[in-house]
């Protein structure tokens, strides 16, 4: 059975004072690590403090996003070498917001991927849909090419490894959520591409996350479903109170 997987996406939030007091309220929870896996994914200033303030707790912390070469003049850029070094296990790879505002393309994401494997991270890869493709009934062809150019040439040791998050564009901090159904259709056209690229094992193994204006009030029929085995969260992860709650859900499944 798939552990599920919450992992809460901070984007460009929070100081470093509000960051260290939100883990170190959020270590004070009962949470059980062999029912849920629980992620941070701060903002890369805070990475170091908050991997220290996590050690020896339930909690993983992760980045937002890296780059794909270990070192060089990239001004501003981290490396997959810098965030192993600090200690990060997880790192978000081709977020919508980075394919629409920073021109990140399917070709920079499947490079991201396999850096991060080089470097011991676990990609959490990111594929989604916008409203006009979801319109013209594209959303399942939009997203298994996604899911293909991102592991393309991965191992299937690695794919078995990875974390792919559906996160409709069209859903991302607007309020408006996927049904549960459809989320799980999605979910599971994801699953039949890694079957037909990767083989059962493979497709059997890797965990798939919805994320898209998730929240306590629709995470236990998500979650539910067979195909989804987590949530990739926004707002609702910026509030200890409404962060543990999704962890208790998950833990309940």
């Amino acid at each position: 059975m798939r552990k599920p997987i919450i992992a809460g996406n901070w984007k460009m939030y929070k100081t470093l004072a509000e960051a260290e007091d939100f883990v170190a309220k959020l270590k004070e929870k009962q949470v059980d690590h062999n029912k849920v896996e629980t992620v941070i994914c701060a903002p890369a200033l805070f990475l170091n403090q908050l991997v220290q303030a996590s050690k020896g707790t339930f909690i993983s912390i992760g980045a937002q996003t890296m780059h794909e070469e270990k070192e060089g003049a990239f001004t501003g850029e981290i490396s997959g070498h810098q965030l192993q070094d600090l200690g990060v296990n997880y790192v978000v790879i081709g977020h919508s917001e980075r394919r629409q505002y920073f021109n990140e393309t399917d070709d920079a994401v499947n490079k991201k991927v396999q850096a991060a494997f080089d470097y011991q991270l676990t990609p959490i890869i990111c594929v989604g849909e916008t409203l006009e493709q979801r319109e013209q009934n594209e959303t399942e062809n939009i997203v298994s090419n996604q899911v293909m150019a991102a592991l393309e040439g991965v191992s299937e040791e690695n794919v078995k490894n990875s974390i792919i998050a559906y996160e409709p564009i069209w859903a991302i901090g607007t309020g408006k959520t996927a049904t549960a159904d459809d989320a799980n259709d999605v979910c599971q056209a994801i699953r039949e591409t890694i079957l037909d690229g990767f083989g059962e094992e493979v497709a059997s193994s890797v965990r798939i996350q919805y994320g898209g204006s998730v929240n306590p009030g629709n995470i236990e029929e998500l979650l539910s479903k067979e195909h989804i085995d987590g949530a990739l969260v926004g707002g609702a992860s910026l509030q200890v109170e409404s962060f543990v709650k999704l962890l208790e859900v998950a833990e309940n499944v």
